[in-house]
């Protein structure tokens, strides 16, 4: 049987499991069952970005208020239309919260191919690749599960270290992550620093997470919410992971023209959407928002397509095995622990220290 887990766009609380018939594929096209899918707070941004980078466009479910939120995952093809793609290949790529998918390969080669389903073709094509496993180094085979949950998170850590090294730091001295504790914050972090800046490093996160990113030694310095004010008042940049208004605003108030840039990335705080407190203009930069996809694509057209990706999948590799000791793996299977988990990331209450694997083959 087909289980889905859909959510409302307009409540993200308020959800939905859908059951039906498992879909059979037609000409050209693969039924992949979806082994296992990282559930993170990059789900709850590609909600709250939904609308805006069209996430949730790449799976619709055709009936209002419903949307399926996007994961990365692994797939198994349980049945072929098509004969380069073989039954018990395994795939890595975006998913929706299912038991199983329809997908329609094209561009196939031997390491991965497109889903050119004509609904996504307007849709960034980052998203519509998915890898052959079996075709990769088996340092990534074995690593499937922190993949699905590292992987995303830090290589959008890389591409905003690289972003922020093709702008020269943008005369920054200080760089200050949002969200410090969170999987792209620290990667971010560990990132910035082994792209080559000099200035400090310092993450901003909450009381009881302090510890935690204090341990992983990617910051210099640790400074809890309520000691914001603290930071040193020098020229900084700002990577805002979490989307907290309120942070933004006392930051960009406390360092005044010292705010150098402040990028959007994330939007864990998925009920806030002003630029600031009062919704006036902050000082300092503008805020922008982060669009990683955007810096691909340059670095796709200036070093060659898939070099930039190269860099960032070795880079997240060596990060995911030297904090491996500090970071924790857990799996759970059925639609209640689905539920209970995104509702633990829309309260901000899933530590960026777990790494959470979810499946719904096992209700199919």
């Amino acid at each position: 049987m087909l289980t889905e887990f859909w959510v409302d766009r307009t409540d993200y609380r308020h959800t939905q499991v859908m059951r039906g018939n498992i879909p059979q594929p037609g000409e050209g096209q693969i039924l992949v069952a979806i082994d296992k899918f990282a559930m993170t707070a990059n789900n709850v941004t590609y909600a709250a970005a939904g609308n805006l980078f069209g996430y949730w466009q790449f799976y619709p479910t055709g009936e209002d208020p419903w949307g399926k939120v996007t994961v990365w995952g692994i797939g198994e093809v349980i049945s072929s239309q098509l004969k380069e793609i073989d039954v018990g290949e395994r795939l890595y790529g975006l998913f929706p919260m299912s038991s199983h998918v329809l997908m329609t390969p094209g561009d196939v080669t031997d390491r991965g191919f497109t889903d050119v389903v004509p609904h996504r073709q307007a849709l960034p094509g980052l998203y519509n690749q998915y890898a052959r496993t079996r075709s990769e180094p088996v340092a990534w085979q074995v690593l499937e599960d922190q993949r699905c949950v590292f992987f995303p998170l830090f290589m959008t850590g890389y591409v905003i270290a690289d972003l922020l090294l093709h702008s020269d730091w943008c005369g920054a001295q200080q760089a200050v992550i949002g969200s410090a504790s969170s999987k792209t914050g620290f990667s971010a972090a560990a990132f910035i620093r082994a792209a080559g800046f000099d200035g400090t490093v310092v993450g901003l996160t909450g009381e009881q997470n302090a510890p935690f990113a204090e341990g992983l030694g990617c910051y210099d310095e640790v400074i809890p919410y309520p000691q914001l004010e603290a930071l040193s008042n020098q020229p900084s940049v700002y990577v805002d992971i979490a989307g907290d208004v309120d942070v933004r605003s006392r930051l960009h108030r406390h360092l005044e023209g010292h705010a150098v840039r402040t990028l959007l990335v994330g939007a864990t705080h998925w009920d806030q959407f002003a630029k600031s407190v009062d919704g006036g203009a902050l000082p300092g930069s503008e805020p922008e928002v982060f669009f990683a996809p955007a810096q691909i694509e340059k670095r796709d057209a200036e070093w060659g397509r898939g070099a930039i990706m190269s860099k960032a999948y070795a880079a997240s590799t060596a990060l995911v095995q030297q904090l491996a000791p500090s970071l924790v793996m857990e799996s759970y299977s059925g639609v209640e622990a689905c539920d209970a988990i995104w509702q633990g990331l829309l309260d901000n209450q899933i530590s960026g220290q777990r790494g959470i694997i979810m499946s719904l083959r096992a209700e199919a």
